[in-house]
């Protein structure tokens, strides 16, 4: 089978991560892979955002945490060490479209270097929060930007989860 359609196959979502640090080169690569996603006519609307601070990490995951309900304690983004945040210009027509394409390739990236990844959402009301916002500003990210989601990465801790199986009329075939 082809590789990328194998990667595509064998890519799950991970609940468990060692806490163990990504090397620079690795997130790189991923970073990397996002920004060759399609976007709408070439506009690359999406920004990357590589979350290796510990303490901007779990300020995040508080906030993420606090949006989505949890009690205290509960860590959203299941102790991955390292997250890449995918946000796009609010002002480009396909911006959500173009980020959830960024997503989708960060994720097939980490698989197929061997790392967990899982998405995350509330990106997009914690950066339209006021502390959100001031994440961006520290970090000289301007514009009106829409958050995407969280692509939380690290190595599996445990064994990797297998596929559920396929639900049936999936594809319909207009020949």
């Amino acid at each position: 089978m082809n590789e990328v359609i194998e990667m595509m196959k064998t890519r799950r979502s991970i609940r468990k991560f060692k806490p163990d640090a990504l090397p620079d080169e690795i997130i790189e690569q991923i970073a990397e892979a996002g920004t060759y996603a399609a976007t709408g006519k070439n506009l690359q609307s999406p920004t990357i955002i590589a979350v290796t601070n510990k303490q901007l990490r779990d300020r995040i995951s508080e906030m993420n945490r606090k949006i989505g309900g949890w009690q205290e304690g509960f860590d959203p983004f299941y102790g991955a060490p390292a997250m890449l945040i995918v946000l796009a210009d609010k002002n480009v027509p396909t911006a959500v479209y173009d980020g959830s394409l960024v997503m989708g390739n960060l994720m097939l990236a980490a698989h197929s270097l061997g790392v967990g990844s899982i998405w995350i959402h509330r990106a997009k009301e914690e950066f339209e929060s006021e502390e959100g916002k001031a994440i961006l500003a520290e970090l000289g990210i301007t514009g009106d930007q829409v958050g995407i989601g969280h692509c939380a990465l690290g190595y599996i801790d445990g064994e990797e989860p297998k596929a559920a199986s396929r639900k049936e009329n999936w594809v319909y075939y207009a020949k």
